[in-house]
């Protein structure tokens, strides 16, 4: 199989294009990047992009499944319409684009809560972006909605203590669907996905992400 991947700077992409690289299945792992990765292999070919004009590096998503995990928060991108360039724009682009290459599957992570009618920003952004992606024509759309992640080395304090409270509420039986999860388990879950000959779209909640 031929994977292609947009967020493999992000904590979810670098475990992914770890457990790629481990996996037998994958003889070609395409990466569209910003910046060069610190990771080198004869199966990883690497393409430096700019993200904001498509025209010039879209025509190179082909293979068989794209693997969508960008991401930012509001604070690093700089305000909700900077924030919805990357989460949504970005990613409806490069899924757009794969579909019209002939790509067949489409792996996307999206949030736990996710909803376009949501009055909260980012629920709403990953929402709509789930919504649109299905009406894209894909075979196959498997949609991820994890909680919050646990990231290695994560130096985010708001993350931590917000990490801390889920595990507390979980302990005594509250949002045990939000429970957190480490990112290495949502790679793994991603393409235990993309290698299942299943069609149609399915949408991954939190609980079951462990269990797909």
């Amino acid at each position: 199989m031929k994977a292609l991947v947009i967020g493999a700077t992000g904590a979810v992409g670098r475990d992914l294009i770890q457990q790629l690289l481990e996996d037998g299945s994958f003889e070609r792992i395409d990466v569209f990047v910003r910046r060069e990765i610190a990771v080198t292999s004869a199966q990883l070919i690497s393409h430096v992009v700019d993200f904001d004009h498509p025209e010039s590096w879209t025509a190179l998503l082909t293979g068989d499944v794209l693997f969508s995990c960008l991401g930012t928060t509001i604070k690093a991108a700089g305000g909700q319409d900077a924030q919805w360039k990357v989460d949504y724009t970005y990613q409806y682009q490069a899924a757009k684009a794969a579909r019209e290459n002939g790509v067949s599957t489409l792996v996307l992570v999206s949030s736990v809560g996710a909803n376009a009618l949501s009055r909260v920003f980012y629920t709403r952004m990953k929402g709509q972006l789930d919504e649109d992606v299905q009406k894209l024509g894909f075979p196959g759309v498997f949609i991820l909605r994890p909680p919050s992640l646990i990231r290695k080395g994560s130096d985010r304090f708001g993350e931590k203590l917000g990490v801390a409270a889920l595990k507390a509420l979980n302990a005594i039986g509250i949002m045990r669907s939000w429970k957190p999860m480490p990112t290495e388990e949502v790679a793994s879950a991603m393409i235990r996905l993309a290698k299942t000959e299943t069609t149609g779209t399915h949408i991954i909640e939190s609980q079951n992400i462990r269990s797909v």
